[in-house]
């Protein structure tokens, strides 16, 4: 009989739904069980691409004896750490303070109160390296809890008043400069790899954020080493097991310092931050194999991601049958030789198994191998190599395909938005312009209501019951920005400016400038989590730092452009110390300290070819964080196209920073000089 869970929009809580744990999803009802019953809280956290957290659902909340000892003794609470970043991230600090590290599953118990008392992740079934069992630890619990209760209540109370009383230093509110900037890159060169690209070991995560930074770093001051270290890594990474060979898009990091193997699932977020990435590195280097891997993610996000609402979904899972009944790690993507000669015949297979670096010995498990792109001597046949993607691509859509999380996520989407659009933009295509029109139409009727407050997440057109928080108000005005630039449609700055209005009254604090990950009237937790730094995606914090300085360029609205320095004083104090995790921060400091840039085209028409023409080299300028309007000099839609008349009839651009404006150009290679120097 399904349990608590059924009713959830989550496909992660949806999973759990016929266990036999009576779950309940994050609720004050509960908590007031708790209190009502006298029992202590499992308070379970994973989501639904989460390797570990299928084995642990498998060995334990399947198993009816865990169950009905769960029931007996405890409120056991599952959260889907996609749908509540909040929570999450205010118990994973407790989790990583507590124990030096942190993870998913993530397993925590709590007072009635919501107060923690005693941490995990992953607890096998039976005691393993040390580890306890998951059985051991519920005892134990159960135990300290019967017998020691005011002892416990001791220790939740401690940790929970440590927790409310850390505090980040915010380094001012001074945004950074030249030295910090140049401290934040002598920092990224020592920790580079420059045999493989990357920064630091295994497992090495695909740094997008700093990529973008970089391509920033070098367009505003020319050092060729951070051109260098984007270009070396997004080559890389194209050319490893990371990338999908034949399908397009990214896993989530790979084990290894070479990028040959894979954790295989592909998350939204990855794949819209990378695809923009390499879309900017072919504008910054005109790069074949840039363009190549900008169009393949972006068609494996519109071909594998896009709901039929028109949104993106979340991620696929890295798990998927492997024609046995057995759900494994990576079953959808591996090949052996053997499989290679059932597709392709043997001297296809050859030639594949060479072109692929597929091996007797494998690079994964059970002699398979990942694809990977490994440098060859010699030229191979373009026509035939085409033939023998194809054909495989086909035969690997025959497998049973791994599991896809259908839930909408505002922020990622927002993401998706600005990829899609400038991709779409860069490369002549209009229907991922149109793509991203789609899940920005979704966002606005969905998840915006009457005051343009932001609901999280949707799921089969149903709009989920959680709060907008500070990344979703921040990523999906980046991506209504990246909107209005590439159309000319100024309702996107519009929506732009209601989420970061937003932004202002409810997620800054007035005296320091500093952001929270929540709105000041949302849920109440054991404290108001406040992250800077930017992780797999970009931190609330620096992304609204970005849009707010893009809004500022847009418009001209003072507080927005105060507000966005002052959130930079952030970026100050880390970007020097930890660059890697404050990518996005640098990205926009880059642009802060650029102006940044104001375009506006105006044309008789949008229609018009020399419109066209300004436009686009509008959009190709590297100008880091360069906003783009273009409309007709009638237009009230853009401040920026406000007493921009033609020139002598023609249509014309105009380049602005820092409340100075270059003399109006009608010639397209005069406007490519004045935004990329």
């Amino acid at each position: 009989m399904p349990n608590r869970l059924a009713h959830e929009t989550s496909p992660y809580l949806l999973q759990h739904a016929d266990n036999p744990v009576d779950w309940w999803p994050w609720s004050a009802e509960a908590f007031e069980e708790a209190r009502k019953s006298g029992k202590p809280v499992l308070l379970s956290v994973g989501y639904s691409s989460c390797h570990w957290c299928h084995v642990m659902a498998h060995e334990s909340f399947e198993d009816q004896e865990t169950a009905d000892y769960l029931n007996a003794h405890f409120v056991s609470v599952k959260v889907d750490r996609e749908e509540r970043p909040d929570v999450d991230a205010v118990y994973m600090e407790a989790v990583q303070a507590a124990t030096g590290q942190g993870g998913w599953p993530m397993t925590v118990f709590l007072t009635p109160d919501a107060e923690p008392f005693y941490f995990g992740t992953y607890f096998p079934p039976a005691p393993r390296s040390g580890m306890p069992s998951f059985r051991q630890v519920l005892e134990g619990v159960a135990s300290a809890w019967a017998d020691r209760r005011d002892e416990v209540a001791d220790v939740a109370g401690k940790i929970t008043r440590d927790l409310a009383e850390r505090e980040i230093s915010y380094g001012g509110t001074e945004a950074p400069g030249e030295q910090e900037l140049a401290q934040a890159l002598l920092g990224l060169t020592r920790e580079y790899d420059p045999q493989r690209g990357g920064f630091g070991g295994a497992p090495k995560f695909p740094p997008s954020m700093v990529i973008e930074f970089l391509l920033r770093h070098h367009a505003r001051t020319g050092a060729e080493g951070a051109l260098q270290m984007a270009r070396d890594t997004c080559e890389r990474m194209a050319r490893g097991g990371i990338y999908d060979q034949l399908g397009g898009g990214f896993a989530r990091y790979s084990v290894d310092r070479d990028w040959v193997v894979p954790h295989f699932e592909k998350m939204l977020y990855d794949n819209a931050l990378l695809c923009r990435v390499y879309a900017h590195l072919w504008r910054a280097t005109g790069s074949e194999l840039a363009r190549r891997v900008a169009l393949e993610t972006a068609d494996f996000m519109v071909r594998e991601l896009r709901t039929s609402e028109g949104g993106f979904a979340s991620a696929l899972d890295a798990d998927s049958d492997d024609g046995t009944g057995r759900h494994v790690e990576g079953a959808y993507y591996v090949w052996t030789p053997q499989q290679l000669r059932e597709v392709l015949g043997d001297d296809d297979a050859e030639l594949a198994a060479h072109y692929f670096g597929v091996t007797e010995e494998g690079t994964f498990e059970h002699g398979s191998s990942v694809l990977q792109l490994p440098q060859h001597e010699g030229v191979f046949d373009a026509g035939k190599i085409a033939s023998v993607k194809e054909r495989l691509l086909a035969a690997r859509a025959g497998r049973p395909a791994p599991g896809r999380d259908d839930k909408i996520v505002a922020a990622w989407n927002g993401l998706a938005i600005a990829a899609l659009a400038e991709t779409g933009a860069y490369f002549d295509r209009p229907d991922l312009v149109d793509a991203a029109l789609g899940a920005a139409d979704l966002l606005v009727r969905l998840h915006l209501d009457d005051a343009a407050r932001l609901a999280r997440t949707s799921k089969d057109g149903r709009v989920g019951a959680n709060a907008g928080v500070l990344e979703d108000y921040a990523d999906v005005a980046e991506g209504f920005l990246a909107l209005a630039s590439v159309t000319g449609e100024g309702v996107w700055l519009d929506f732009a400016g209601f989420l970061l209005d937003h932004v202002l009254a409810r997620f800054v604090d007035e005296e320091s400038g500093a952001l929270y990950d929540t709105a000041a009237d949302a849920e109440r937790l054991i404290r108001r989590p406040q992250d800077p730094t930017d992780n797999a995606a970009p931190s609330g914090w620096t992304a609204a730092a970005g849009a707010l300085l893009g809004y500022a360029a847009q418009t001209g609205a003072e507080p927005h452009r105060t507000a966005a320095e002052k959130a930079l004083g952030v970026v100050k104090a880390l970007g020097p110390r930890v660059p890697r995790f404050i990518g996005w921060g640098l990205a926009v400091a880059e642009a802060n300290l650029d102006g940044p840039r104001e375009v506006a085209v105006v044309g008789p028409s949008l229609a018009d070819e020399d419109t066209k023409a300004l436009h686009r080299t509008a959009l190709l300028g590297t100008a880091p964080g360069a906003v783009v309007a273009v409309g007709t000099p009638e237009s009230d839609e853009f401040p920026l196209l406000v007493d921009r008349p033609l020139q002598q009839g023609q249509p014309a651009a105009y380049v602005c920073r820092n409340f100075t404006c270059d003399t109006p150009t009608t010639d397209p290679d005069r406007l490519r000089t004045a935004l990329s120097s």
